[in-house]
């Protein structure tokens, strides 16, 4: 099985419990890896035969700028059920963090994987 994967999406929104992450947009770094078969739009060289990480990543962005979560594991789960059940990705691996969450730490992430129901 083949990668496609979308490293270091930057996007803001609602996460946390605070008052003031409640209330302000805070930021969250999301990477996400899908498992496809490359195989029949490399031999072809066409983009009907690609997994459309295009249309996949803005509907992301869109989901994760509406959202108000107060965990950053429901979030990840929101990126990939959509991933999941509106792109059809077979199977996602989704890591989303946190940066500044925790004092001396770079950033707070969960990593999930799922897999088509």
């Amino acid at each position: 099985m083949d990668l496609i994967k979308i490293n270091g999406l930057r996007l803001r929104c609602i996460i946390g419990v605070r008052d003031e992450e409640r209330r302000d947009l805070s930021d969250v770094v999301i990477d996400m890896a899908v498992q496809t078969e490359a195989r029949p739009a490399a031999l072809v060289d066409d983009i009907a035969e690609v997994w459309n990480y295009r249309t996949a990543t803005k509907g992301v962005i869109a989901l994760v700028q509406q959202s108000s979560y107060q965990t950053i594991e429901a979030l990840a789960e929101a990126i990939a059920t959509h991933l999941l059940d509106d792109h059809h990705a077979p199977h996602v691996k989704v890591r989303v963090s946190k940066p500044g969450a925790l004092r001396f730490a770079d950033d707070v992430a969960v990593v999930i994987e799922r897999s088509a129901r």
